[in-house]
C-alpha cells in the first residue's frame, strides 16, 4: 500500500484546478447575453458553475435546460465564442507554475485528466505551453466513459506507466474525488476551485483537502517521491 512520500505521479483536473479559466468563461457567457440584450451576471455567479461545463453554464446564463429550445444553439454561439476568445486571461493558480517546474526538475510525471473536450484542452494547453511537458492527457472524447468512471483515470496511469496506487488526482469538483476513488488513487480536493460554497469541497471524503493552490504546492511536495 502506497504510504506518504513515495507518490510517483500526479493527475490534474484542468478548470478549477489546474488553470483558472474562469475570466475567460465570464466574458464569453456575458458576451452571449449581450447578443440577446440580457444584462451581464456578477462574475461569482459564473464561476460557482464553471467546472459543472458549458451545458451548466449556458443554462445559468438563459434559465434553461438541455433539451429546451433553443438551448443547443446557445451552447454552440457560447463555445464558438470561446474558441475565438481562449486564453485571454486564463492562468495557472497562483504557485502552481513552481509546483510544475519542481516536478519537471525532479522528473515527476504529471498528467490531466479532464471532462473538457480534446480541442479545447490543447487549445488552452498549448497557448500556456504546458503541453510539451505533460505526459499525460486524457479528455472525456478519449475515453467511452469519462469521469465520475474510472476509465479515464486508467488511461491516464498506463500513459504515465505508473500504478493508480502510486498517483494522485486533484479536483475541484465531487466527479474528479469519485473518479480518483473509484481508480483506487489517492484524491485531493481543491476546495480553492469552482465550488458551490466554502464546505462544499470538504464533504467529498477526499484523503486531503486544500483551500488555496498555494497549500497545494506544499502539499504535493511532501507527498510526491523525487526520483
Amino acid at each position: 500500500m502506497t504510504t506518504p512520500n513515495t507518490f510517483k505521479a500526479v493527475l490534474f483536473d484542468l478548470d478549477g484546478t489546474l488553470i483558472d479559466t474562469a475570466p475567460d468563461f465570464m466574458v464569453c457567457l456575458n458576451d452571449l447575453r449581450a447578443e440577446y440584450q440580457l444584462p451581464p451576471l456578477r462574475d461569482i455567479e459564473i464561476r460557482k458553475v464553471v467546472s459543472d461545463g458549458a451545458r451548466a453554464m449556458v443554462g445559468l446564463a438563459f434559465n434553461i435546460k438541455e433539451g429546451d429550445e433553443g438551448f443547443e444553439e446557445k451552447k454552440q454561439r457560447f463555445l464558438d465564442i470561446y474558441t475565438d476568445n481562449i486564453c485571454r486571461e486564463s492562468r495557472l493558480f497562483d504557485s502552481l507554475d513552481q509546483l510544475i517546474s519542481w516536478c519537471n526538475e525532479h522528473t515527476i510525471p504529471w498528467g490531466i485528466v479532464t471532462n473538457k473536450p480534446r480541442r479545447f484542452s490543447e487549445l488552452l494547453l498549448g497557448k500556456l505551453k504546458l503541453d510539451t511537458s505533460l505526459s499525460s492527457l486524457v479528455c472525456a472524447d478519449d475515453v467511452d466513459n469519462p469521469k465520475p468512471h474510472a476509465e479515464p483515470m486508467l488511461k491516464a496511469c498506463k500513459e504515465l506507466n505508473v500504478s493508480p496506487l502510486d498517483c494522485l488526482y486533484i479536483g475541484d469538483h465531487k466527479r474528479d474525488i469519485d473518479a480518483g476513488k473509484n481508480a483506487n488513487m489517492k484524491t485531493v480536493a481543491a476546495g480553492y476551485g469552482y465550488v458551490h460554497n466554502d464546505q462544499e469541497a470538504s464533504s467529498w471524503k477526499a484523503d486531503w483537502t486544500v483551500n488555496t493552490s498555494e497549500e497545494l504546492t506544499r502539499l504535493l511536495m511532501t507527498l510526491l517521491k523525487p526520483e
